[in-house]
């Protein structure tokens, strides 16, 4: 039976604990110049709705080095582009690929996409959700940190995919996290509602506040996105308002854990949701986190598509 990663609510506890592992062997692997070809002669096709730096040359060149190879499919180089039911382009496909990657714009595109391929689908991200990103952050925290059960990570901005990837990211593996919004701008309600259940079992704590501050006190890890995410640049100067106060700082970070680290997804706005000397500083490991998600993938697709 094929599986998926739409959501990370895809994914078991162990499932993300099996990936971490796997990434860090296929981080060493690669490190040593040893070859690790688990999917020679498999294809991925990845469409692209949404235009990428990280998610399309770290796929590409995790499935150039897992063996395969991978397709860049641009949405307007598909039929899709003219009208084509995405549940024909789905069929189609998988007679020709072994997996498919899609970034692109409505979470229902990928869950569609899902459901009529008869090969594994991997959400590169949507509106609502960015596994792949949230699985890379764990494996930074990780490798920065020695765990990751137990730990406080602390987001401040907006309550968008990436937020919502790590409420279920930490919920799951047994991190705390508190989220810093403004009012209007919280995570997916639907996301926030399950991640709670999910925390009384795993132990971890889910706090959602309005004050930075509050939320950075004492946390190991540090994240933030920007305030306006691709679609929304209509709403720059009306987002700017709102989150004004919300800018990750050096006078923010002293709130944090002296040994916190500062993350962020990339790509970033200097001066606004951060500040260089925060992404450019001795705390941050935004590089590394970018690094990581050659290896978290191609762990996800190893476990998808053998």
């Amino acid at each position: 039976m094929k599986r998926d990663l739409l959501a990370l609510s895809d994914f078991s506890p162990k499932d993300i604990e099996n990936i971490l592992k796997r990434s860090a062997v296929l981080k060493k692997l690669l490190r040593q110049g040893k070859q690790h070809q688990t999917l020679k002669g498999k294809s991925l096709g990845m469409i692209f709705e949404k235009s990428s730096t990280r998610t399309r040359v770290s796929f590409e060149v995790g499935m150039y080095q897992l063996g395969g190879q991978a397709l860049f499919l641009s949405a307007a180089d598909l039929q899709i582009g003219r009208g084509e039911p995405l549940a024909d382009t789905a069929r189609t496909l998988s007679h020709y690929l072994d997996g498919i990657m899609i970034r692109t714009f409505a979470q229902s595109t990928v869950e569609e996409l899902a459901r009529e391929a008869t090969i594994p689908v991997i959400n590169g991200l949507s509106d609502l959700h960015h596994p792949c990103q949230a699985l890379a952050d764990l494996l930074t925290i990780k490798e920065k940190k020695g765990k990751l059960k137990g730990l406080k990570l602390a987001y401040v901005g907006d309550g968008n995919n990436v937020a919502n990837s790590l409420i279920e990211a930490c919920v799951k593996t047994g991190m705390h996290i508190s989220v810093a919004c403004p009012h209007g701008y919280e995570p997916d309600a639907a996301v926030m509602r399950e991640a709670t259940q999910v925390a009384h079992g795993t132990g971890s704590e889910l706090v959602l506040v309005n004050d930075p501050e509050k939320a950075v006190w004492d946390a190991d890890v540090v994240y933030t996105d920007v305030w306006a995410s691709m679609g929304q640049e209509a709403e720059k100067a009306i987002r700017e308002k709102a989150f004004e106060g919300y800018q990750v700082n050096a006078k923010l970070m002293k709130a944090a854990h002296p040994k916190a680290i500062a993350l962020h997804c990339l790509p970033a706005h200097r001066g606004e949701e951060i500040t260089a000397d925060v992404i450019d500083g001795p705390q941050s490991a935004v590089f590394e986190q970018a690094g990581n998600r050659l290896h978290t993938q191609k762990a996800v697709m190893e476990m998808l598509m053998r």
